[in-house]
């Protein structure tokens, strides 16, 4: 199995189609949440595009080295939102690889704001085969589960000190 390599351009290029194929359903919300990290840059464009509030619900299962190892999921105690939530919910991610994320955030959303909500619905850029959930929109379909390598990776790979250096570096350059 091979990594994915992802460019900004072909990220944000898949947002759109994302985008796009919620609209192609004519399925109407009246909130986003995006599951943070991983889901803030979807969340951050459909809600431009749609024009409806953004929440946001910080989780965490992967650490380790590279952050590939996948531990329990956390969850914050609660949804970042200035708006009061909607009830016809969109919840966001970059992608689904085992389900248990998406599954346990639908979960929590179900136990802390169920009496809200009328109806909540998946999307992500890509859902993997191996998933135990299956999301109601999604871009790629990824048969061979590979690991996704996304373009604002390099930062959990860069500390602020070489970044600093780097630029340093070229302004050095750009005197000469």
């Amino acid at each position: 199995m091979t990594d994915l390599n992802i460019t900004w351009s072909e990220y944000h290029h898949k947002i759109e189609t994302l985008a796009v194929k919620v609209y192609q359903s004519n399925w109407q919300f009246n909130q986003i949440i995006c599951l943070a990290k991983g889901g803030l840059r979807v969340g951050d464009i459909l809600c431009r595009l749609y024009d409806v509030p953004l929440a946001i619900l910080s989780t965490a299962s992967y650490g380790g080295e590279d952050n590939r190892d996948r531990g329990k999921i956390k969850f914050s105690q609660h949804i970042s939102t200035i708006e009061p939530l909607g009830d016809r919910i969109l919840l966001v991610d970059d992608l689904v690889d085992s389900g248990i994320s998406l599954a346990e955030s639908v979960k929590w959303l179900q136990t802390n704001y169920g009496e809200n909500i009328t109806d909540l619905r998946t999307a992500v850029i890509w859902y993997k085969s191996v998933s135990v959930k299956i999301p109601n929109y999604y871009v790629d379909y990824l048969s061979n589960s590979p690991w996704i390598n996304q373009p604002f990776e390099k930062y959990e790979k860069t500390s602020i000190s070489g970044l600093a250096r780097e630029f340093c570096e070229d302004k050095v350059k750009q005197i000469d």
